[in-house]
C-alpha cells in the first residue's frame, strides 16, 4: 500500500517539481542519509536511523502543515534532494535546509533553484520574518549556496542545545533578500 499526504502544496520551477514527501522517496533518502555525502548533516546514519529520518521529514509536514520539499526533476519525477521549511521540537528558530542526494545534481543550480523556490513559498505563506540555515563549518559548498541566497553569516546566532553542533555556522536569512 502506497500512502501519500494529501492538500499539501506542489511547487514548480523551470527544471524542478517540489512536494511533500512520498512513499517512493524513502530508499532513495535512506541511500543519501547512509552515504559519506551526508556527514555534514549528522550522516552517514544506519539504516535504521536512516529510516527513522525520512519519517521525521515525512511526519513534520503533518505535525506543522509545512515541511521539507522533495524537490524532483522535472521530466523524470527523479527525487533529488530535499529542501524547504523546517522547524522541529528544540529548535531554536525557523529554518531553511536542503540537502543533494546525488552529485550529479551539483554545480548546475539544481539546489539552488530548489532552495529559492522553497524559501519563497515559506516567506508568502508561513508568515516568518527570518529564518536561519545550520550549516557545518566545513561544508563549503552549502556556506556558497547560503551566501547566494542572499543570507548572512550571523556569529551571534543561536543553534539547538544538542550534542554534535560544535563547528556549526548559523546564516541568517531575511525576506526580501536575495543574490
Amino acid at each position: 500500500m502506497s500512502v501519500t499526504l494529501f492538500n499539501t502544496p506542489v511547487i514548480e520551477t523551470e527544471r524542478l517539481v517540489l512536494r511533500a514527501p512520498q512513499a517512493s522517496d524513502v530508499e532513495p533518502g535512506i541511500t543519501f542519509l547512509m552515504d559519506d555525502r551526508s556527514r555534514y548533516m549528522g550522516g552517514p546514519q544506519s539504516r535504521f536511523q536512516a529510516w527513522r529520518t525520512m519519517g521525521h521529514v515525512t511526519g513534520h509536514w503533518v505535525m506543522r502543515g509545512y515541511g521539507m520539499f522533495i524537490y524532483c526533476d522535472r521530466e523524470t519525477g527523479e527525487p533529488l534532494g530535499a529542501t524547504g521549511p523546517y522547524f522541529p521540537e528544540g529548535w531554536v528558530e525557523p529554518e531553511f535546509g536542503w540537502s543533494a542526494w546525488s552529485p550529479e545534481t551539483e554545480g548546475k543550480g539544481i539546489v539552488r533553484e530548489a532552495a529559492a523556490a522553497a524559501r519563497d513559498w515559506a516567506w508568502d505563506n508561513l508568515g516568518w520574518t527570518t529564518a536561519v540555515s545550520y550549516i557545518d563549518q566545513d561544508n563549503a559548498r552549502s556556506i556558497a549556496l547560503a551566501e547566494r541566497l542572499g543570507a548572512v553569516h550571523d556569529p551571534d546566532g543561536a543553534h539547538p542545545d544538542l550534542d554534535g553542533w560544535e563547528g556549526t555556522l548559523v546564516f541568517r536569512h531575511t525576506p526580501g533578500v536575495s543574490a
